[in-house]
């Protein structure tokens, strides 16, 4: 069986990785450069024109409106002030260059490699919910599963790109179990 490619070393985007493109394309120019050399009065200053302009009515041009709206998105004083801690090759997208949105919503268990589960393993709460769910019945024969003969199915195959979760998973007996293999045929509807 092949091995999945481990997660990139210094790479804090997990949709990139995984989606093989950036899900956030062009937005990531309106979030800050990690690394670059302003100050945080600079862009406190910057924001605090751009907003004047906004609601003075000073911006008068279509244009001017834009300009100013996007100066407001790019100098967000506290987006520049949370990178300040970070290097910036941990911050940055490594295609755009700006600070990767993932990384101001990233929730850690699914989006660094020290806490992203990868591989087959199936949690122990995942494993009794699945039980509980499926009350030790094989969701293929429907028959009774007594305790040391449980084996757990990924509904859409792990090995073609199904989560370890709840609600990918089922309880099946064992032969059951070893007659699915990675087939997706009873997932498909035929008429």
């Amino acid at each position: 069986m092949a091995r999945k490619k481990g997660f990139p070393k210094g790479s804090v985007c997990k949709p990139c990785w995984e989606l093989k493109y950036c899900p956030y394309g062009p937005m990531v120019e309106y979030f800050p450069w990690a690394g670059a050399s302003c100050k945080p009065e600079q862009v406190r200053s910057r924001y605090s024109e751009a907003l004047s302009q906004l609601m003075s009515g000073k911006a008068k041009t279509e244009q001017e409106v834009w300009w100013a709206i996007e100066a407001l998105h790019v100098n967000q004083p506290d987006d520049w002030e949370f990178i300040q801690g970070f290097a910036a090759e941990e911050v940055n997208c490594k295609i755009f260059g700006h600070a990767c949105p993932v990384f101001f919503s990233q929730s850690g268990g699914t989006e660094t490699k020290e806490y992203r589960q990868s591989g087959r393993h199936i949690p122990r709460q995942v494993m009794l919910r699945v039980v509980r769910l499926d009350n030790h019945v094989c969701q293929a024969c429907h028959k009774y599963v007594p305790d040391d003969q449980i084996e757990f199915d990924h509904i859409i195959p792990f090995s073609k790109g199904g989560p370890t979760s709840v609600t990918n998973l089922r309880l099946l007996c064992r032969s059951c179990n070893r007659s699915k293999s990675n087939a997706v045929d009873a997932l498909l509807i035929t008429r």
